[in-house]
C-alpha cells in the first residue's frame, strides 16, 4: 500500500532562482516527492497555490510585490489546511514567532537545506511542527522577555537608518524627551550596551530589517 502512495507535491516561492534550482535538485531523487510549481514573490505564491493545490508549500519571507509573511497569511485564510515550512538566513525568534502565528508549520534555515530539507517537509506534511535547532534556541532563550512596544520598533529602526534622537523627535512629531525615554526601554528590553548593539541585536532577532 505505501509503494503505491502520491507523492508529496511541493511548491517553491523565493526570488532568488538559485535556491529554487537548488531545491529542485535536492527534490529529484527523492521518490515521495515532486515539485508541483515554482513562485517569485507572495502574490505569485497565492496564485501558484490556487492552481496547484501542493501538500506542502516552501516559502521565504524577503520578496518583493508581496512578502513571505503575507503570502502565508492569504493561503491559510483561503485554505486553511494548507502546510507551510518557512525557509530563511535568518535565526531571528521574533521573526520566527510571527511566521509560526501567521499560520506556517515549519521554519528552516536555508543554510541547512542540504542537511534538513527532506526530512522538515516529510515530517511538516505528516502534521508535525518543525524549527531549526538554533531558531528553537532563540526562542527558548527569550521566552517570557517583555517584548519592544510597535513605537518603541519605530525608534529601533530609525536608529537603524543613522538618525540621531533630535531627528526622530521631528520625524515621528514627538518631544526628544519621549525619543530617550523611549530609546532607555528598548536597551533595557533588550539588554544593549548602546544604540549600535540594540540594533544589532533588532536585525539579529528578526524584530527590524536592515
Amino acid at each position: 500500500m505505501s509503494s503505491d502512495r502520491s507523492p508529496i507535491r511541493v511548491l517553491v516561492v523565493d526570488d532568488h532562482q538559485l535556491i529554487r534550482v537548488g531545491i529542485s535538485t535536492l527534490l529529484l531523487p527523492e521518490s515521495d516527492m515532486k515539485l508541483v510549481g515554482e513562485a517569485s514573490n507572495g502574490r505569485e505564491a497565492v496564485a501558484k497555490f490556487r492552481e496547484w493545490r501542493p501538500d506542502v508549500t516552501l516559502m521565504d519571507l524577503q520578496m518583493p510585490e508581496m512578502n513571505g509573511f503575507d503570502a502565508i497569511i492569504a493561503i491559510r485564510h483561503e485554505f486553511p489546511e494548507a502546510r507551510i515550512i518557512v525557509l530563511t538566513t535568518y535565526a531571528g525568534d521574533v521573526q520566527a514567532v510571527r511566521a509560526m502565528k501567521a499560520g506556517a508549520q515549519g521554519y528552516l534555515l536555508k543554510n541547512l537545506l542540504h542537511k534538513e530539507l527532506l526530512q522538515t517537509i516529510r515530517a511538516v506534511h505528516a502534521g508535525h511542527k518543525t524549527l531549526a535547532p538554533d531558531v528553537a534556541a532563540q526562542l527558548a532563550e527569550h521566552t517570557g522577555e517583555e517584548s519592544l512596544t510597535p513605537k518603541e520598533i519605530e525608534v529601533l529602526r530609525l536608529i537603524a537608518a543613522g538618525n540621531a534622537n533630535k531627528e526622530i523627535a521631528a520625524q515621528l512629531s514627538i518631544t526628544e524627551e519621549t525619543v530617550k525615554s523611549r530609546v532607555k526601554s528598548i536597551l533595557g528590553k533588550l539588554d544593549a550596551h548602546d544604540r549600535t548593539h540594540a540594533v544589532t541585536i533588532g536585525v539579529k532577532r528578526g524584530i527590524i530589517e536592515l
